[in-house]
C-alpha cells in the first residue's frame, strides 16, 4: 500500500430524502381532524472542505465508495423527519475536483475552503402540506428524492511557494532538509524521492513553503522516469529553483546541458497540459561546491548562466555554505510574487435564476409514435410520485398540466395512444397519452421502461 496518494476516483452518494407521510388526525370526540401528516427529512449532501490536517488523499485511495446518510420519513401529529447529516471529507489545500472527462469542477485552496460535489435529495411533502380547498384530506404523500450519485477524480497539486527541480541525485533533498525541519529520504542512488516533500524556511522574516518533488529526467514529460508524475506538484510554486548538480560525472553531464535540460522538460509537460510556467521566476543553484572541482565548476559556470538572466549562486548543501545568500534570494522572489498576486476572493455559490419565459421543461421526439418530456421539474416530480396510488398520479398528472406539458405535447404532434416518457433515459415513467381525458382524470401511468432509448 502507497503511503502517498495524489490522485483517486471517488464514487459517491448523497443521502436520499426522506418520504412524506400520509396520516389523519386521530382524536376522541373530534372525528373529522384532518391530515396531519409531515414532511420527510432532507438527505445528507457530500461536502469536500479542505482540511489543514490532511496531506495525502490515500484514505480514499483504501476506501473510494463513500455515501452520506439518508433522510427519515415524516410521521404523524405533524413530525417532520430528520434530516442526514452531511459527509464532510477533509482534503489537502491544492485540491483539485474533476469529473471523468477532465472538466474541473472546483480548485478547493485555502483551509476551510468547501465544495458540495452531490447534493442529498429533498424530503417528500407530507399529506399535511398538499392539503387544499380542492384536496382536503389527500390519501396520499410525496416520495422523497433520490439523492445524487457522482463518481470524480481528486488531484493533488502542492501549495507550496518555491519549488526545486533537478535531476536524480542533485541535491534536492538534502537541501531541503538543510533549509528547513523537513527530514526526506537521502541515498546515494536515482530516485531516492519518491514522492514530493515540504518544508518551511524563513529568511529576513518571511517565511515560505519548499517543495521537493522526484528528480526530473530527458523524456519526463513523455512519461521517463518519475518526473511526469509529479510535475503537477510544481504548478502552483512561484518561483522555481534548478538543482545544479556540479560534481556529476557522468558522460554530457554539466551544469549549463542539465539547466538546458531541464527547461526543455518544463515547457514540453507546459505544453501538453497547459500550465503557464514560463513566467515563472528561476534561480540556479549550483550545487556540492564542497566536492573536488566542483567549486572550480561553478565558478566557471555562474557567468554563463547569469549572461541568460539567471540568477545563479553557488551552495554546499551538504556544508551549508551559500544557503544564507539562497534563502534571502528564495525570499526576496516569493515576496514579490506575493505582491503581485491579485486578491484572492472567498469561495461564494453562484444563483442563476431561469431565462425570463423558460417553461422549464422541452418536448423532444425519440420516436415515431414517442415523446420524452425533459426538465427538472417533471424529472423530480415523477420520482417523487408513489404510482400505486391511484390519488397520487392524478396529482401528477394536475402538476404537469399546469406546468404547460399537454399543451406542449399538443403542439408537438402527440397523437391518441402515443407514448409519453417522463424521467431518466434509462429508467423513464411511460405514459399513454389521450388529449381528450382531461388532466386529473386519468391514472394510466405504467411500470418504469427498463431498457434504454433510441439517440
Amino acid at each position: 500500500m502507497p503511503d502517498f496518494v495524489d490522485e483517486v476516483v471517488l464514487h459517491l452518494k448523497a443521502g436520499d430524502g426522506g418520504h412524506g407521510c400520509t396520516s389523519i388526525h386521530r382524536e376522541k370526540f373530534r372525528p373529522l381532524g384532518g391530515p396531519d401528516g409531515g414532511d420527510g427529512g432532507r438527505g445528507g449532501s457530500v461536502v469536500l472542505e479542505v482540511s489543514a490536517g490532511t496531506s495525502t488523499l490515500l484514505e480514499y485511495h483504501k476506501r473510494p465508495h463513500r455515501a452520506a446518510p439518508s433522510g427519515r420519513p415524516g410521521q404523524g401529529s405533524n413530525r417532520t423527519g430528520a434530516s442526514g447529516a452531511d459527509l464532510v471529507l477533509g482534503v489537502p489545500d491544492g485540491t483539485v475536483v474533476k469529473t471523468a472527462d477532465g472538466e474541473i469542477l472546483a480548485d478547493l485552496v485555502g483551509v476551510g475552503t468547501r465544495y458540495v460535489v452531490a447534493r442529498g435529495g429533498r424530503g417528500g411533502l407530507g399529506n399535511a402540506a398538499l392539503a387544499s380547498r380542492r384536496r382536503k384530506a389527500p390519501g396520499f404523500a410525496l416520495k422523497g428524492e433520490p439523492g445524487a450519485r457522482r463518481d470524480v477524480v481528486l488531484e493533488l497539486k502542492t501549495v507550496a511557494d518555491v519549488g526545486l527541480v533537478g535531476f536524480p541525485n542533485a541535491g534536492k533533498s538534502s537541501l531541503i532538509a538543510a533549509m528547513s525541519a523537513a527530514r526526506p529520504k537521502i541515498a546515494d542512488y536515482p530516485f531516492t524521492t519518491l514522492v514530493p516533500n515540504l518544508g518551511v524556511a524563513e529568511a529576513g522574516g518571511t517565511d515560505f513553503v519548499i517543495a521537493d518533488v522526484p528528480g526530473l529526467i530527458p523524456g519526463a514529460s513523455g512519461g521517463k522516469g518519475l518526473g511526469l508524475r509529479f510535475l503537477r506538484h510544481i504548478e502552483r510554486c512561484s518561483a522555481l529553483a534548478h538543482i545544479l548538480d556540479c560534481a556529476a560525472s557522468a558522460p554530457g553531464r554539466d551544469p549549463v546541458s542539465d539547466f538546458d535540460a531541464l527547461e526543455a522538460e518544463l515547457a514540453a509537460y507546459a505544453e501538453a497540459t497547459g500550465a503557464s510556467l514560463a513566467d515563472r521566476p528561476r534561480i540556479a543553484v549550483l550545487n556540492k561546491i564542497d566536492v573536488p572541482d566542483g567549486r572550480e565548476l561553478a565558478n566557471f559556470v555562474q557567468p554563463l548562466l547569469e549572461e541568460r538572466g539567471i540568477t545563479a549562486l553557488a551552495i554546499s548543501a551538504a556544508t551549508h555554505e551559500g544557503l544564507r545568500e539562497l534563502a534571502f534570494a528564495l525570499a526576496g522572489l516569493v515576496e514579490q510574487a506575493r505582491a503581485s498576486a491579485p486578491a484572492r476572493e472567498s469561495a461564494r455559490e453562484v444563483i442563476r435564476p431561469a431565462p425570463l419565459g423558460d417553461a422549464g421543461f422541452a418536448v423532444e421526439r425519440v420516436g415515431q409514435n414517442r415523446f420524452f418530456v425533459r426538465g427538472d421539474k417533471p424529472r423530480r416530480w415523477v420520482r417523487q410520485t408513489d404510482f400505486g396510488n391511484d390519488e397520487a398520479v392524478t396529482y401528477l398528472a394536475d402538476r404537469l398540466a399546469r406546468l404547460g406539458v399537454e399543451e406542449a405535447l399538443a403542439k408537438a404532434g402527440a397523437q391518441a395512444g402515443d407514448e409519453v416518457l417522463i424521467g431518466d433515459d434509462n429508467n423513464a415513467v411511460v405514459f399513454d397519452w389521450d388529449p381528450d381525458v382531461r388532466a386529473g382524470t386519468k391514472a394510466a401511468a405504467r411500470r418504469p421502461a427498463s431498457r434504454r432509448l433510441p439517440s
